[in-house]
Protein backbone atom coordinates (compact mmCIF):
# COMPACT_ATOMS: atom_id res chain seq x y z
CA UNK A 1 0.00 0.00 0.00
CA UNK A 2 0.85 3.52 -0.76
CA UNK A 3 0.02 6.92 -0.88
CA UNK A 4 0.12 9.23 -3.69
CA UNK A 5 -0.90 12.35 -4.86
CA UNK A 6 -2.47 13.93 -8.06
CA UNK A 7 -2.96 17.92 -9.00
CA UNK A 8 -6.91 19.17 -9.31
CA UNK A 9 -8.57 21.84 -10.28
CA UNK A 10 -6.60 25.02 -10.40
CA UNK A 11 -4.07 22.80 -8.60
CA UNK A 12 -5.20 21.78 -5.44
CA UNK A 13 -3.52 18.86 -4.26
CA UNK A 14 -5.35 15.93 -3.90
CA UNK A 15 -4.35 12.37 -2.30
CA UNK A 16 -5.04 8.97 -3.14
CA UNK A 17 -4.11 5.26 -0.86
CA UNK A 18 -3.04 2.72 -3.76
CA UNK A 19 -3.08 -1.03 -3.05
CA UNK A 20 -2.28 -3.85 -5.66
CA UNK A 21 -0.20 -4.78 -9.02
CA UNK A 22 0.12 -1.69 -11.42
CA UNK A 23 -0.39 -4.59 -13.90
CA UNK A 24 -4.18 -5.10 -12.36
CA UNK A 25 -7.52 -3.55 -13.69
CA UNK A 26 -7.91 -0.51 -11.71
CA UNK A 27 -10.36 0.51 -9.77
CA UNK A 28 -10.99 4.18 -8.16
CA UNK A 29 -12.94 4.57 -5.06
CA UNK A 30 -15.11 8.03 -4.22
CA UNK A 31 -16.33 8.41 -1.47
CA UNK A 32 -19.40 10.80 0.06
CA UNK A 33 -19.65 14.01 1.84
CA UNK A 34 -18.59 13.98 5.47
CA UNK A 35 -16.47 10.55 4.81
CA UNK A 36 -12.08 10.10 3.90
CA UNK A 37 -11.10 7.35 1.61
CA UNK A 38 -11.20 5.31 4.87
CA UNK A 39 -15.00 4.51 4.41
CA UNK A 40 -13.77 2.41 1.66
CA UNK A 41 -11.18 0.41 3.75
CA UNK A 42 -12.49 -3.13 3.56
CA UNK A 43 -13.73 -2.64 -0.14
CA UNK A 44 -10.38 -2.00 -0.95
CA UNK A 45 -9.01 -4.91 0.85
CA UNK A 46 -11.22 -7.20 -1.00
CA UNK A 47 -10.50 -5.74 -4.55
CA UNK A 48 -6.95 -5.98 -4.11
CA UNK A 49 -7.38 -9.89 -3.14
CA UNK A 50 -9.72 -9.72 -6.17
CA UNK A 51 -6.90 -9.27 -8.58
CA UNK A 52 -7.54 -5.19 -8.92
CA UNK A 53 -5.32 -2.28 -8.26
CA UNK A 54 -7.68 0.34 -6.29
CA UNK A 55 -7.13 4.01 -5.97
CA UNK A 56 -9.22 5.30 -2.42
CA UNK A 57 -9.16 9.32 -3.52
CA UNK A 58 -9.51 12.17 -1.07
CA UNK A 59 -11.90 14.73 -2.47
CA UNK A 60 -10.71 17.86 -1.94
CA UNK A 61 -11.65 19.42 2.09
CA UNK A 62 -11.76 15.74 3.13
CA UNK A 63 -8.83 13.81 4.46
CA UNK A 64 -5.04 14.39 3.38
CA UNK A 65 -6.38 16.03 0.60
CA UNK A 66 -5.89 19.92 0.36
CA UNK A 67 -8.70 21.88 2.41
CA UNK A 68 -8.39 25.13 -0.09
CA UNK A 69 -7.83 28.45 1.83
CA UNK A 70 -10.69 30.04 -0.24
CA UNK A 71 -13.05 27.48 0.36
CA UNK A 72 -13.94 26.63 -2.76
CA UNK A 73 -16.55 23.34 -2.84
CA UNK A 74 -18.87 24.53 -5.36
CA UNK A 75 -19.80 21.36 -7.83
CA UNK A 76 -17.74 22.41 -10.69
CA UNK A 77 -14.07 22.67 -9.01
CA UNK A 78 -15.06 19.13 -7.30
CA UNK A 79 -15.98 17.30 -11.02
CA UNK A 80 -13.11 19.19 -12.34
CA UNK A 81 -10.78 17.81 -9.59
CA UNK A 82 -12.19 13.93 -10.68
CA UNK A 83 -11.63 14.76 -14.16
CA UNK A 84 -8.16 15.54 -13.85
CA UNK A 85 -7.44 12.50 -11.72
CA UNK A 86 -8.53 10.33 -14.25
CA UNK A 87 -6.57 12.16 -16.75
CA UNK A 88 -3.32 11.38 -14.83
CA UNK A 89 -3.87 7.61 -14.61
CA UNK A 90 -2.15 5.50 -16.37
CA UNK A 91 -5.58 3.54 -17.29
CA UNK A 92 -8.89 3.43 -17.60
CA UNK A 93 -10.48 2.61 -14.13
CA UNK A 94 -13.51 1.50 -13.29
CA UNK A 95 -14.97 4.48 -11.01
CA UNK A 96 -16.81 3.80 -7.87
CA UNK A 97 -18.19 6.67 -6.60
CA UNK A 98 -21.09 7.48 -3.24
CA UNK A 99 -23.43 9.75 -2.65
CA UNK A 100 -21.73 13.27 -3.05
CA UNK A 101 -19.05 11.21 -4.93
CA UNK A 102 -21.63 9.38 -6.74
CA UNK A 103 -22.72 13.00 -7.96
CA UNK A 104 -19.64 14.04 -8.90
CA UNK A 105 -18.70 10.88 -10.61
CA UNK A 106 -21.54 11.33 -12.87
CA UNK A 107 -21.24 14.78 -14.05
CA UNK A 108 -17.41 13.97 -14.32
CA UNK A 109 -18.24 11.32 -17.14
CA UNK A 110 -21.31 13.22 -19.35
CA UNK A 111 -18.54 14.00 -20.94
CA UNK A 112 -15.66 11.37 -23.16
CA UNK A 113 -16.87 8.74 -20.65
CA UNK A 114 -15.08 6.45 -22.51
CA UNK A 115 -11.65 8.20 -22.78
CA UNK A 116 -12.00 8.09 -19.09
CA UNK A 117 -13.07 4.73 -17.42
CA UNK A 118 -13.98 1.47 -18.33
CA UNK A 119 -16.96 1.28 -16.21
CA UNK A 120 -18.94 3.11 -13.59
CA UNK A 121 -20.58 2.20 -9.96
CA UNK A 122 -22.66 4.66 -8.13
CA UNK A 123 -23.63 3.27 -4.33
CA UNK A 124 -26.49 5.18 -2.33
CA UNK A 125 -26.58 8.17 -4.94
CA UNK A 126 -29.40 10.45 -4.11
CA UNK A 127 -31.66 11.13 -7.36
CA UNK A 128 -33.79 13.79 -5.51
CA UNK A 129 -33.66 14.80 -2.25
CA UNK A 130 -36.95 15.88 -0.17
CA UNK A 131 -36.13 18.81 1.89
CA UNK A 132 -36.79 17.24 5.62
CA UNK A 133 -34.19 14.71 4.47
CA UNK A 134 -31.98 16.65 3.38
CA UNK A 135 -32.75 18.65 6.52
CA UNK A 136 -31.69 15.91 8.46
CA UNK A 137 -28.70 14.60 6.59
CA UNK A 138 -27.30 18.37 6.72
CA UNK A 139 -28.21 18.45 10.44
CA UNK A 140 -25.81 14.73 11.10
CA UNK A 141 -22.99 16.24 8.96
CA UNK A 142 -23.00 19.47 10.77
CA UNK A 143 -23.52 17.36 14.22
CA UNK A 144 -20.82 15.23 13.22
CA UNK A 145 -18.18 18.29 11.91
CA UNK A 146 -18.36 19.43 15.47
CA UNK A 147 -18.32 16.37 17.86
CA UNK A 148 -14.04 16.84 17.83
CA UNK A 149 -12.94 20.01 17.39
CA UNK A 150 -9.68 20.21 16.12
CA UNK A 151 -10.06 16.81 14.66
CA UNK A 152 -11.92 17.09 12.30
CA UNK A 153 -11.25 14.76 8.73
CA UNK A 154 -13.17 17.40 6.13
CA UNK A 155 -14.24 20.92 6.10
CA UNK A 156 -17.53 21.99 7.44
CA UNK A 157 -17.59 25.30 4.82
CA UNK A 158 -18.41 22.13 2.08
CA UNK A 159 -21.65 22.57 3.73
CA UNK A 160 -22.36 26.19 3.37
CA UNK A 161 -20.68 26.17 -0.88
CA UNK A 162 -23.01 23.28 -1.99
CA UNK A 163 -26.76 23.52 -3.83
CA UNK A 164 -28.24 20.17 -3.82
CA UNK A 165 -30.97 20.63 -5.59
CA UNK A 166 -29.15 22.54 -8.44
CA UNK A 167 -26.85 19.24 -8.84
CA UNK A 168 -29.69 17.42 -8.79
CA UNK A 169 -31.68 19.15 -11.70
CA UNK A 170 -27.89 19.44 -13.72
CA UNK A 171 -27.52 15.61 -13.71
CA UNK A 172 -30.87 14.68 -15.17
CA UNK A 173 -29.75 14.12 -18.06
CA UNK A 174 -26.38 12.69 -17.69
CA UNK A 175 -26.94 9.07 -17.62
CA UNK A 176 -27.69 8.64 -21.17
CA UNK A 177 -24.43 10.14 -22.25
CA UNK A 178 -22.21 7.53 -20.49
CA UNK A 179 -22.40 4.54 -22.30
CA UNK A 180 -20.44 2.58 -19.87
CA UNK A 181 -20.99 -0.42 -17.93
CA UNK A 182 -22.95 0.77 -15.35
CA UNK A 183 -23.88 -0.54 -11.56
CA UNK A 184 -26.65 1.26 -9.50
CA UNK A 185 -26.27 0.10 -5.80
CA UNK A 186 -29.19 1.02 -3.36
CA UNK A 187 -29.11 0.07 0.12
CA UNK A 188 -32.74 -1.75 0.86
CA UNK A 189 -33.90 0.65 3.33
CA UNK A 190 -32.62 3.55 2.24
CA UNK A 191 -34.64 6.69 2.78
CA UNK A 192 -32.79 8.83 -0.13
CA UNK A 193 -33.49 6.52 -2.58
CA UNK A 194 -37.17 4.54 -3.29
CA UNK A 195 -36.95 1.32 -4.99
CA UNK A 196 -39.33 2.69 -7.95
CA UNK A 197 -36.74 5.76 -8.60
CA UNK A 198 -34.07 3.68 -8.55
CA UNK A 199 -35.35 1.67 -11.63
CA UNK A 200 -36.79 4.28 -13.60
CA UNK A 201 -32.63 6.45 -12.87
CA UNK A 202 -31.01 2.76 -14.36
CA UNK A 203 -33.02 2.68 -17.01
CA UNK A 204 -31.58 5.83 -18.21
CA UNK A 205 -28.07 4.72 -18.76
CA UNK A 206 -27.29 3.30 -22.34
CA UNK A 207 -25.92 -0.05 -20.05
CA UNK A 208 -27.31 0.41 -16.38
CA UNK A 209 -28.54 -2.67 -13.75
CA UNK A 210 -29.74 -2.50 -10.47
CA UNK A 211 -29.04 -4.23 -7.29
CA UNK A 212 -30.20 -3.63 -3.94
CA UNK A 213 -28.31 -4.73 -0.72
CA UNK A 214 -31.39 -6.06 2.01
CA UNK A 215 -30.98 -4.64 5.51
CA UNK A 216 -28.85 -1.69 4.77
CA UNK A 217 -29.62 2.06 4.85
CA UNK A 218 -26.54 2.96 3.57
CA UNK A 219 -24.55 0.19 1.90
CA UNK A 220 -21.23 2.20 2.58
CA UNK A 221 -21.02 3.37 6.20
CA UNK A 222 -17.84 2.11 8.01
CA UNK A 223 -18.32 -1.27 9.20
CA UNK A 224 -21.46 -2.09 6.61
CA UNK A 225 -19.84 -2.25 3.35
CA UNK A 226 -18.98 -5.96 3.06
CA UNK A 227 -22.53 -6.36 2.21
CA UNK A 228 -21.70 -4.39 -0.73
CA UNK A 229 -18.25 -6.15 -1.87
CA UNK A 230 -20.16 -9.13 -3.21
CA UNK A 231 -21.84 -7.06 -5.81
CA UNK A 232 -19.32 -4.67 -6.97
CA UNK A 233 -16.82 -7.98 -7.52
CA UNK A 234 -19.24 -9.89 -9.57
CA UNK A 235 -19.91 -6.87 -11.13
CA UNK A 236 -16.30 -6.00 -12.15
CA UNK A 237 -16.16 -9.84 -13.15
CA UNK A 238 -18.76 -9.86 -15.41
CA UNK A 239 -18.32 -6.52 -17.11
CA UNK A 240 -14.71 -5.70 -16.53
CA UNK A 241 -13.20 -8.96 -16.15
CA UNK A 242 -9.43 -9.26 -15.33
CA UNK A 243 -8.46 -12.06 -18.19
CA UNK A 244 -7.69 -10.42 -21.54
CA UNK A 245 -9.52 -11.16 -24.88
CA UNK A 246 -7.49 -13.24 -27.10
CA UNK A 247 -7.69 -14.13 -30.75
CA UNK A 248 -6.50 -16.92 -32.21
CA UNK A 249 -6.39 -18.21 -36.19
CA UNK A 250 -10.03 -19.04 -37.39
CA UNK A 251 -12.05 -17.87 -34.20
CA UNK A 252 -14.09 -14.89 -34.35
CA UNK A 253 -12.47 -12.27 -36.59
CA UNK A 254 -14.38 -9.40 -34.54
CA UNK A 255 -11.64 -9.85 -31.74
CA UNK A 256 -8.39 -9.92 -34.35
CA UNK A 257 -10.18 -6.38 -35.08
CA UNK A 258 -10.11 -5.34 -31.61
CA UNK A 259 -7.03 -6.26 -31.02
CA UNK A 260 -5.78 -4.55 -34.23
CA UNK A 261 -8.02 -1.63 -32.76
CA UNK A 262 -5.36 -1.40 -29.96
CA UNK A 263 -2.63 0.59 -32.26
CA UNK A 264 -4.25 4.10 -32.40
CA UNK A 265 -3.73 5.64 -35.61
CA UNK A 266 -4.32 8.68 -37.65
CA UNK A 267 -7.00 8.88 -40.36
CA UNK A 268 -6.56 9.70 -43.92
CA UNK A 269 -8.64 10.05 -47.21
CA UNK A 270 -7.36 8.45 -50.13
CA UNK A 271 -8.44 10.31 -53.51
CA UNK A 272 -7.93 9.21 -57.06
CA UNK A 273 -9.23 10.79 -60.48
CA UNK A 274 -11.08 8.32 -62.71
CA UNK A 275 -10.67 8.14 -66.23
CA UNK A 276 -13.96 10.58 -67.11
CA UNK A 277 -12.28 13.01 -64.53
CA UNK A 278 -14.64 11.88 -61.53
CA UNK A 279 -13.00 11.90 -57.97
CA UNK A 280 -13.30 9.06 -56.28
CA UNK A 281 -12.32 8.63 -52.39
CA UNK A 282 -12.77 5.89 -49.04
CA UNK A 283 -11.49 6.38 -45.77
CA UNK A 284 -8.35 4.46 -44.56
CA UNK A 285 -6.22 4.68 -41.44
CA UNK A 286 -4.17 1.37 -42.68
CA UNK A 287 -1.30 4.10 -43.74
CA UNK A 288 2.25 3.95 -43.40
CA UNK A 289 5.86 5.89 -44.52
CA UNK A 290 7.73 3.15 -46.37
CA UNK A 291 11.11 4.90 -47.63
CA UNK A 292 12.86 8.29 -47.15
CA UNK A 293 14.98 7.96 -50.53
CA UNK A 294 13.22 7.16 -52.71
CA UNK A 295 9.85 8.64 -50.87
CA UNK A 296 7.70 6.12 -50.33
CA UNK A 297 4.36 5.15 -48.59
CA UNK A 298 2.01 2.58 -48.50
CA UNK A 299 -2.21 2.25 -47.61
CA UNK A 300 -4.18 -0.91 -47.68
CA UNK A 301 -7.76 -0.53 -49.42
CA UNK A 302 -10.18 -3.38 -48.82
CA UNK A 303 -11.09 -5.49 -52.26
CA UNK A 304 -14.93 -4.73 -51.49
CA UNK A 305 -14.72 -0.94 -51.36
CA UNK A 306 -16.45 0.80 -54.26
CA UNK A 307 -13.68 3.07 -55.46
CA UNK A 308 -10.84 -0.01 -54.93
CA UNK A 309 -10.66 -0.86 -59.04
CA UNK A 310 -10.51 2.66 -59.45
CA UNK A 311 -7.79 3.24 -56.89
CA UNK A 312 -5.87 -0.36 -58.12
CA UNK A 313 -5.73 1.14 -61.41
CA UNK A 314 -4.90 4.70 -60.98
CA UNK A 315 -1.54 5.64 -62.31
CA UNK A 316 -1.50 8.55 -59.51
CA UNK A 317 -3.65 9.06 -55.63
CA UNK A 318 -3.22 11.48 -52.81
CA UNK A 319 -2.95 10.56 -49.72
CA UNK A 320 -4.83 13.07 -47.34
CA UNK A 321 -4.04 13.23 -43.85
CA UNK A 322 -7.08 14.48 -41.66
CA UNK A 323 -6.87 16.82 -38.88
CA UNK A 324 -9.22 17.07 -35.73
CA UNK A 325 -11.67 19.14 -37.39
CA UNK A 326 -12.65 16.50 -40.47
CA UNK A 327 -14.34 14.06 -38.21
CA UNK A 328 -17.26 13.94 -40.31
CA UNK A 329 -15.11 13.91 -43.56
CA UNK A 330 -13.93 10.92 -42.24
CA UNK A 331 -17.39 9.40 -41.57
CA UNK A 332 -18.74 10.81 -45.01
CA UNK A 333 -16.12 9.15 -47.12
CA UNK A 334 -16.36 5.83 -45.06
CA UNK A 335 -20.03 5.81 -46.12
CA UNK A 336 -21.98 4.84 -48.92
CA UNK A 337 -24.63 6.81 -50.79
CA UNK A 338 -23.48 10.54 -50.56
CA UNK A 339 -21.81 12.95 -52.32
CA UNK A 340 -18.33 12.52 -51.20
CA UNK A 341 -17.04 15.31 -53.02
CA UNK A 342 -19.82 17.73 -53.69
CA UNK A 343 -19.92 18.40 -49.67
CA UNK A 344 -16.11 18.47 -48.95
CA UNK A 345 -13.80 21.20 -50.05
CA UNK A 346 -11.27 20.48 -52.49
CA UNK A 347 -8.95 21.10 -55.34
CA UNK A 348 -7.28 19.54 -57.82
CA UNK A 349 -3.66 18.94 -57.10
CA UNK A 350 -0.54 19.99 -58.79
CA UNK A 351 -0.14 16.32 -60.69
CA UNK A 352 -3.84 15.87 -60.87
CA UNK A 353 -5.24 13.96 -57.99
CA UNK A 354 -7.89 15.23 -56.05
CA UNK A 355 -6.44 17.27 -53.02
CA UNK A 356 -8.72 17.98 -49.92
CA UNK A 357 -7.87 21.23 -48.43
CA UNK A 358 -7.89 21.75 -45.09
CA UNK A 359 -5.88 18.64 -44.47
CA UNK A 360 -3.45 18.22 -41.67
CA UNK A 361 -1.36 16.96 -44.97
CA UNK A 362 -1.67 15.79 -48.49
CA UNK A 363 0.53 13.96 -50.24
CA UNK A 364 0.45 13.89 -54.18
CA UNK A 365 1.87 9.88 -55.39
CA UNK A 366 2.54 7.86 -58.39
CA UNK A 367 1.78 4.47 -58.27
CA UNK A 368 5.27 2.14 -57.21
CA UNK A 369 3.55 -0.85 -56.66
CA UNK A 370 0.29 -3.13 -55.94
CA UNK A 371 0.39 -5.91 -53.63
CA UNK A 372 -2.06 -8.59 -53.04
CA UNK A 373 -2.84 -9.00 -49.36
CA UNK A 374 -6.14 -11.30 -48.57
CA UNK A 375 -8.97 -8.97 -48.31
CA UNK A 376 -7.08 -6.01 -48.74
CA UNK A 377 -4.57 -5.04 -51.43
CA UNK A 378 -1.56 -2.48 -50.80
CA UNK A 379 -1.02 -0.17 -52.63
CA UNK A 380 2.48 1.37 -52.48
CA UNK A 381 2.96 5.00 -53.72
CA UNK A 382 5.85 7.42 -55.03
CA UNK A 383 5.51 10.93 -53.43
CA UNK A 384 5.87 13.20 -55.83
CA UNK A 385 4.35 16.06 -53.50
CA UNK A 386 3.62 16.79 -49.89
CA UNK A 387 2.15 19.73 -48.23
CA UNK A 388 1.29 20.08 -44.43
CA UNK A 389 -0.21 22.27 -41.52
CA UNK A 390 2.35 22.40 -38.54
CA UNK A 391 -0.64 24.31 -36.55
CA UNK A 392 -3.39 21.90 -36.05
CA UNK A 393 -3.68 18.42 -34.23
CA UNK A 394 -4.54 15.03 -35.93
CA UNK A 395 -7.51 13.05 -36.18
CA UNK A 396 -6.77 10.02 -34.00
CA UNK A 397 -9.04 6.49 -34.28
CA UNK A 398 -7.98 3.80 -31.02
CA UNK A 399 -10.30 1.07 -30.39
CA UNK A 400 -13.04 1.68 -32.75
CA UNK A 401 -13.48 5.86 -31.98
CA UNK A 402 -12.42 8.96 -32.76
CA UNK A 403 -9.65 10.81 -30.29
CA UNK A 404 -7.57 13.68 -29.68
CA UNK A 405 -4.64 14.28 -28.31
CA UNK A 406 -4.05 14.55 -24.74
CA UNK A 407 -1.72 17.14 -23.86
CA UNK A 408 -0.21 16.85 -19.96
Amino acid sequence: MSVTEYRGFAGVRLEAEIRGSADDPAVLLVHGAGQTRGVWSGVAEALERAGRRVISLDLRGHGGSEWPADGRYDFDAMVEDLRAVLAQLGSRPVVVAATLGGWIATAALERDAALLASGLVLVDVPLALDAEVARRIGARLREAATLAPGQAQWDSRLLDAFDSEAVVERLAGAPRAIALPTLYVRGGLSELVPSDDAAAFVATFPDGELAEVEDRAFVVADDRSEAFGGYLIDFLERRAPRASPEYREGSDARSFRDALGCFATGVTVVTAMCPDGTPVGLTANSFTSVSLDPPLLLVCIANSAGSAPFLRKADRFAVNVLQIGQQPTSNRFAGKGEDRFGATPWMVGEFGTPVLTGSLSSFECAREAVHDGGDHFILVGRVLKAIFEPRRDPLLYFRGKYRKLHFA
